[in-house]
């Protein structure tokens, strides 16, 4: 599970915030990028860079960013 090694609610929240922000801005910026059978696990990937960058940046904008970023190099 992605957030199991996140114990804050607030950090929580904002994972799940920012992974819906990147997702919606990949949606939005590629149509079509992410074929349907591939939905699943780019946004269970999106969640496990979230996870891993939620602890350290402090700035929602920046976190976005950064989860937008390393998902795109991970392509």
């Amino acid at each position: 599970m992605p957030f199991s090694s996140l114990s804050d609610p607030n950090d929580l929240a904002r994972a799940q915030a920012a992974i819906e922000a990147v997702w919606n801005k990949i949606k939005a910026t590629s149509p079509g990028s992410v074929p349907e059978e591939r939905v699943e696990r780019e946004r269970n990937e999106l969640a496990y860079i979230a996870a891993a960058l939620v602890g350290v940046i402090s700035d929602d904008d920046e976190l976005r960013s950064q989860i937008f970023d390393r998902w795109q190099r991970n392509r």
